[in-house]
């Protein structure tokens, strides 16, 4: 695919709605048609911004979380889903790229997932995050590598990692070495106060140097009387402001446009796609500045499952190969990935 001389995107730091799946969603919708009036080709959108992130997880002691923990999960998103139809209908419409975060319902679990829809509706990615944070692991359960992917899309490679994961080198090196050309960066905001949007920015920042791309970070906004609705103790209450960091990053780390730290808005720049290539002429650092034969990355990139199904017949335990003194060889099943069930055929 052709890479595009110029690229404009949109960045949304908007609060959800914290009682309705539906109400955040029409949010999201209203903010992509906002975004592709003013001629942008991707918007990003906060971590799990549908139907919201779980805040109360990280205020409310786990005896007290119940009854909202319960309630995400009756509000969260399946995939696919009429949510998902829709802001596939809305890129469609809008021929822009959409990168949404979502709390994500598989049968009894949640998970924290972002979404990739292309120009033409298509879902072309779909990730868990591979380790929830702190209070988020109550929330969440783990993502796989099969999502720690790059993709080709409407505006170019495109990467992606929730929060913190950017705190995990090889996992952003495993985007880096599949050379992302737009990374998107997606965090809660309204959280922890001014030390996590300054940490923000040092990380995202970062990333841009390092891996010579563009990084577009949304963050989420809570109003006080969203946060007064999650907690009433005014202590906790300042555990809720701030961290906000909604910015865009060029491949020499700088910001394309000041970034949005407080309330609600959306940010647009014009990306100069040929700052990839002024980057990596001195510093590729998967490429020209890379030692693999000293340093290499190696990546388990298959999905897991709790239980595989094989059409291939057992051995008869008469057949299982033994050791000298008589026990049976396990080898083989110690090689294997114990985590997973396995279900096999009766022998023929």
């Amino acid at each position: 695919m052709e890479k595009k001389p110029s690229v404009r995107v949109a960045a949304a730091q908007i609060a959800p709605d914290l009682t309705s799946r539906e109400k955040t969603l029409a949010r999201v919708l209203d903010a992509i048609c906002e975004a592709a009036a003013k001629g942008a080709e991707l918007i990003v959108f906060p971590e799990t911004f549908v139907p919201w992130y779980p805040y109360f997880s990280f205020v409310l002691p786990p005896v007290l979380s119940g009854k909202e923990h319960v309630r995400l999960y009756e509000e969260a998103v399946t995939v696919p889903s009429a949510a998902t139809d829709a802001v596939s209908a809305a890129a469609r419409q809008h021929g822009i790229v959409v990168a949404l975060g979502v709390n994500e319902r598989d049968h009894g679990s949640l998970y924290n997932a972002q979404l990739l829809f292309d120009a033409d509706g298509t879902l072309i990615l779909k990730r868990r995050k591979i380790t929830p944070t702190f209070h988020e692991r109550m929330i969440w359960g783990q993502g796989d590598a099969s999502g720690l992917k790059v993709v080709d899309s409407a505006v170019g490679r495109v990467g992606a990692l929730a929060c913190w994961e950017h705190y995990n080198p090889l996992a952003r090196y495993a985007l880096m070495a599949q050379h992302e050309d737009i990374h998107i960066a997606q965090f809660p905001g309204s959280m922890v106060g001014p030390i996590f949007a300054d940490q923000m920015e040092v990380t995202i920042r970062h990333h841009a140097l390092e891996s010579g791309c563009f990084v577009v970070n949304a963050t989420g906004w809570l109003t006080d009387g969203q946060i007064a609705s999650i907690t009433s103790d005014s202590g906790l209450q300042k555990a809720l402001r701030g961290g906000c960091m909604t910015a865009i990053i060029s491949p020499e780390g700088k910001h394309v446009v000041p970034p949005l730290t407080e309330g609600e808005g959306i940010l647009i720049a014009d990306l100069d796609m040929s700052l990839i290539v002024k980057r990596k002429r001195m510093m590729d650092s998967v490429g020209h500045y890379a030692r693999p034969e000293l340093l290499h990355l190696v990546m388990d990139g298959r999905a897991t499952a709790p239980m595989v199904t094989t059409t291939q017949p057992s051995l008869p335990i008469a057949e299982a190969r033994t050791l000298s003194d008589g026990e049976y060889d396990t080898s083989a099943d110690r090689d294997s990935d114990q985590r997973i069930a396995v279900l096999r055929s009766p022998a023929r």
